[in-house]
């Protein structure tokens, strides 16, 4: 028996139909965000491997797909392996996310570009997930950054632009969750963490939602007990605005749900950025989530991340991470970026129907190919999208593969009679 002929694990072919609806979508996104004042750039796929292992992408960098360096031997490769370091013999790797080249794209080509650039990158990115429902290890993002303005002002036309997105999309019922990482860092300290442990607190509080408030005290236990309790304390109390879907944006709600001693500076931030959003559709609602913590280690205030409640998964996410450019360019650069996560995006759309210009055009097979293409002219001139298909005995199996893959219309060409042919409903 042949083996089957099948992508790699975690990876996808598309359908004509598939791939038609998701560029019908990236359509949208891309026509929204360049309305916004977004110019689109593309960085390469592969980028350093010390680039992308430099500390800034948090649990992703193990996730990152390493490339060998050309001409190692098998000897060589045995050799790395054995003393644990394989890394060693790669230096490139695939892009795990968009934020790190475009990181590295800024710093290359500063020289070129606006003082305040405001980018749209959309490509595939890659990560050796363990494959499941909802996780590829190849996968679509569509990303906007604001990059060297320093004020709220970024975070204010990312929100908007998003926002503006969704609602073009057909998305309904989006809530933006914020917080802020000033918040998180209060919120630990209150609780007694040894600083130099946030990261890994920090990770352990962003699996909440997975394994519950019991299982993140279980998991924080090693950094300290006596704290671990505390949070674990702290997260009980808030449950019931979690499950709510969050606090309201005003300094007064936000504090409500905060332990004292909370930076000031970062509460009255947030709320000026609620101030600020009061434009956004009604189908986005702004919410304080004080567990919101985002993976990624190069976040340093802001952050943000889309639910949806068809979704057990954020749809998007973000935040401002102003200390990543000046790694590769040696001075410091304010940041922002949100990153719409395409593919939980895409099985959240309504349906659509982007049919009704399509037009199949069947004929005999004693038809000249010059009549078949002054037919198929004609009807694209027309507006419509054609395809040419070689009338089949059994013409009933035909229509009705036609019909699913989205036509709506169809006409027969012969040898002789009109040259355009008279359509009719296909259906």
């Amino acid at each position: 028996m042949a083996p089957a002929v099948t992508p790699p694990r975690g990876m996808r072919d598309f359908l004509p139909a598939d791939k038609a609806r998701r560029e019908r979508a990236l359509s949208t996104i891309r026509s929204v965000y360049a309305a916004h004042g977004f110019d689109e750039i593309e960085t390469p796929a592969l980028e350093e491997s010390a680039r992308l292992h430099s500390g800034l992408g948090g649990d992703n960098e193990k996730l990152a797909f390493a490339v060998l360096k050309r001409g190692i031997t098998g000897p060589e490769l045995h050799e790395a392996a054995a003393h644990g370091d394989p890394l060693a013999l790669a230096d490139l790797g695939l892009r795990f996310d968009l934020t790190v080249p475009l990181a590295r794209y800024y710093a290359s080509n500063r020289a070129a570009l606006p003082p305040v650039f405001r980018a749209l990158q959309i490509g595939p990115v890659w990560r050796a997930e363990r494959p499941q429902k909802g996780r590829f290890r190849q996968f679509v993002q569509a990303d906007i950054d604001v990059i060297g303005e320093p004020g709220q002002l970024a975070e204010v036309e990312l929100i908007t632009a998003t926002s503006a997105a969704l609602e073009a999309l057909g998305l309904r019922e989006c809530t933006i969750r914020i917080n802020d990482r000033r918040i998180l860092s209060g919120i630990l300290e209150h609780c007694g963490f040894d600083p130099a442990r946030s990261t890994s607190v920090l990770i352990a509080i962003d699996k909440l939602d997975k394994i519950g408030v019991a299982g993140v005290v279980d998991e924080l236990a090693e950094f300290g007990a006596d704290a671990a309790a505390v949070l674990g304390g702290l997260l009980e109390a808030i449950e019931p605005v979690l499950a709510a879907g969050g606090a309201g944006m005003s300094a007064a709600e936000i504090l409500a749900v905060l332990p004292e001693g909370i930076d000031p500076d970062a509460v009255a931030e947030l709320e000026a950025l609620a101030g600020s959003l009061s434009a956004l559709p009604e189908a986005v609602a702004l919410r304080f989530d004080p567990t919101l913590v985002r993976g990624m280690g190069y976040y340093t205030g802001t952050i943000f991340e889309i639910a949806h409640p068809a979704s057990g998964s954020s749809v998007g996410g973000g935040g401002r991470y102003d200390g990543m450019i000046g790694r590769f360019l040696g001075q410091e650069v304010p940041a922002c970026g949100f990153s719409i996560g395409f593919e939980r995006i895409l099985e959240l759309l309504p349906a659509e129907d982007g049919s009704a210009e399509r037009v199949l055009v069947l004929y005999e097979k004693d038809a000249h190919p010059e009549r078949l293409v002054a037919a198929k002219l004609a009807l694209i001139a027309g507006g419509a999208s054609v395809r040419l298909e070689r009338k089949a005995k059994n013409l009933r199996a035909q229509l009705e593969r036609a019909a699913a893959e989205g036509f709506a219309l169809v006409g027969t060409v012969s040898a002789e009679g009109e040259a355009v042919p008279e359509l009719r409903p296909l259906a």
